[in-house]
């Protein structure tokens, strides 16, 4: 029988506490990796509507496509992974992922490149919403908060590295080299995944597909999960046509920003990676609810700030922007962990899909309002759903805090 010397006792934390490491960096890099695609065309999108011959609402496309095929392939990728487990989907997603990222650089038409870009976001919905709940099942009460928050600062991360890669490596050879690139990074990453991310301790295995299928239905009949699903869908709304129009704004007077610029600017996505953190801690103590309704309240003021035509001043506004849509998505996901009960992976499917289906919509709708009446309009547009999230947040987000 083993003496249970100090140094035993001690032992064992220190294991944990190195496991719990090992296990928020592998979730930090299955968020990273499918955001190094998500968005790579952005800092593109005014060079590559020259080059096509194309208005600012059909190379938008190339955005569209991506998200829409995550929205699409979202549920059924949740109902899988509650079949056949977490891992195995996860990494076997990543790596198929940078299959079409690489073929995406041999497009001749933007026809062909939009194909390549929904391929993707087929795969992405098996990373996105597998981890979701991954990380839902293997973060308990309270340290909840801290897993959602390696989920997002990872996604921060990527979605940063991947426009600024694209940028840079468009700006320096050509746009086909920015898929190239990126491709080679994400299969990098899946295989660190494949190495750092332990097994699930938690995950009750579905019986079968149907069983997920009729998770998935109990899901949406449940008012609270459907508050977080259009919660989901309106901050990915706001957050792919702000950056996504926002680039059609910035190259023309008085900012007149080059591809290269543009791929820097998105940087400024890195406060919201950095605040984050602090914003799931601060959230286990004060609730998901008064989290939600501050991260609205960042953002809108980011966004009021854009209107100014002052490059830094707009800048600051990007950097508030994105800190609260980031924030808002750690109050979101939190609160569909503690609401959406067993069959996590059913419930984070129907979570991604309407996020993605909010990032369709606010790719492409608009395009119409910059088209009738620039930045301003779409403003006004996006202010408009911000407001339908926080009377959605204020009215079903609970006030208890996470760990009750």
């Amino acid at each position: 029988m083993p003496i249970h010397t100090p140094a035993h006792r001690r032992a064992a934390p220190s294991s944990i506490a190195s496991s719990d490491r090992r296990r928020f960096w592998a979730i930090a890099l299955c968020a990273c990796c499918p955001f190094l695609a998500v968005y790579a065309t952005q800092p593109l999108l005014p060079s590559l509507a020259q080059l096509f011959g194309t208005s600012e609402s059909e190379v938008s496309l190339t955005v569209t496509a991506t998200t829409l095929a995550v929205a699409i392939a979202a549920p059924f990728s949740g109902v899988i992974a509650d079949t056949i487990g977490r891992k195995r989907v996860i990494v076997a997603c990543i790596l198929g992922l940078s299959i079409p990222m690489a073929l995406a650089s041999t497009a001749t038409s933007l026809e062909q490149l939009i194909v390549w870009r929904f391929v993707q976001g087929l795969f992405i919905p098996g990373i996105f919403s597998v981890t979701l709940a991954y990380v839902g099942e293997e973060w308990r009460g309270k340290n909840i908060s801290m897993g959602m928050s390696a989920y997002v600062s990872g996604g921060v991360v990527g979605s940063v590295s991947g426009r600024v890669i694209s940028g840079l490596a468009a700006d320096i050879h050509s746009w086909r080299a920015s898929f190239l690139v990126l491709a080679c990074f994400i299969a990098l990453g899946g295989l660190c995944v494949w190495l750092l991310l332990p097994r699930s301790q938690h995950f009750a295995r579905q019986r079968d597909i149907g069983t997920g299928l009729l998770n998935m239905a109990r899901h949406l009949k449940n008012p609270r999960l459907v508050a977080i699903y259009a919660c989901a869908f309106n901050n990915l709304f706001v957050f792919v046509s702000v950056f996504t129009y926002i680039t059609f704004y910035l190259v023309k007077p008085p900012f007149l920003l080059g591809k290269a610029a543009l791929g820097f600017m998105f940087l400024l996505n890195l406060f919201g990676a950095f605040a984050n953190p602090f914003a799931g801690r601060w959230m286990g103590r004060a609730g998901y609810k008064i989290g939600l309704i501050a991260a609205l309240a960042t953002s809108t003021v980011g966004i009021l700030l854009t209107l100014i035509p002052n490059l830094i001043v707009a800048f600051i506004g990007v950097a508030l922007i994105s800190t609260g849509v980031f924030v808002a998505q750690t109050a979101a996901t939190g609160q569909m962990g503690l609401v959406a009960g067993k069959a996590k992976s059913s419930a984070a499917g129907v979570y991604v899909c309407c996020y993605y289906a909010g990032g369709s919509v606010g790719a492409f709708l608009p395009g119409f309002a910059y088209a009738a009446g620039g930045w301003p309009a779409c403003i006004a547009l996006i202010l408009g759903v911000k407001l339908v999230s926080a009377v959605i947040g204020i009215k079903y987000f609970g006030s208890a805090m996470p760990e009750n």
